[in-house]
């Protein structure tokens, strides 16, 4: 038997040496997977289960994300899967999913596509909050539909999943009358992608990066999507540091008004929205 107490301190060591941000978070975050219980509550670990823990802190001084190495994160008070080759949740999209439900009584019904869905974050929490809301979660990835799927069946299956490529133009025509359009998009721009901190890195490329500048899926989502959106629907998007005025510009030249840009918890421009004119 081990204590949680000195295989902590030794966790956090061997985190701390390696340059691990947060060493001691992360090293708590492990030792309560592995028992599954919370750190405050916690009897001495047993030899596998302190191996165990001592195993995801090797993975984690290579850099590997300490999601992966979990299996699952929070978002939106949701507990999802999540592993290689799909995005990480990130506390940044919930003022994506807060912008949204401002707008929409929690008694409507409306119907509500998520672009680029990734793990079903976004598409999860809506549905959760809208429980009336008929949600569609689109992505094109094999590898993080795994993840969307297992983690809409673990909160009750209620959205319903497509595969498709966002930005072939013909990905839209089997959508109509959507309420919402919402997407977090790959935005990183060439430069940023050659600069990925270690973590970064083992995320799947083709959720990050958005061409040359950064600004692909924004040209192209409103042009192909808006014959989606009902007259009055709401696009919104999550954006990259400093890209919310190109982007709202985009939207005013597909026709979109109302434009509104909206900060995160940090004060950075992170959502830009606009309205469908009727």
């Amino acid at each position: 038997m081990v204590s949680p107490r000195t295989l902590h301190a030794a966790l956090a060591g061997q985190l701390t040496a390696a340059e691990i941000p947060d060493a001691d978070f992360d090293a708590k975050c492990m030792i309560e997977q592995v028992t599954g219980r919370k750190f405050y509550d916690m009897m001495p670990l047993s030899d596998a289960q302190a191996e165990q823990a001592r195993a995801m802190a090797d993975r984690r001084v290579t850099g590997e994300p300490l999601q992966y190495i979990l299996g699952e994160w929070e978002f939106y008070g949701l507990r999802l899967f999540v592993g290689e080759g799909v995005l990480i949740p990130r506390p940044d999209t919930e003022t994506l999913v807060d912008a949204i439900l401002e707008r929409i009584s929690r008694n409507a019904a409306p119907v509500i596509l998520d672009l680029c869905s990734g793990s079903g974050c976004i598409a999860l929490a809506l549905r959760e909050n809208l429980p009336h809301a008929q949600v569609h979660a689109v992505e094109k990835s094999d590898k993080a539909l795994l993840y969307l799927r297992k983690n809409a069946a673990y909160h009750g299956g209620r959205i319903t999943i497509h595969q498709h490529d966002v930005l072939d133009v013909h990905a839209a025509d089997g959508f109509s009358g959507a309420d919402v359009i919402v997407s977090n998009p790959p935005y990183l721009t060439a430069e940023e992608m050659a600069e990925l901190q270690t973590e970064v890195r083992h995320e799947p490329a083709m959720a990050l990066e958005g061409g040359g500048d950064g600004l692909l899926f924004y040209r192209e989502i409103p042009k192909i999507w808006k014959k989606s959106l009902r007259p009055g629907g709401v696009l919104a998007f999550e954006v990259g540091d400093a890209q919310a005025e190109d982007v709202a510009a985009i939207l005013a030249e597909n026709g979109f008004a109302d434009i509104r840009i909206l900060p995160d918890l940090a004060g950075i421009s992170r959502v830009v929205l606009g309205i469908f004119p009727e």
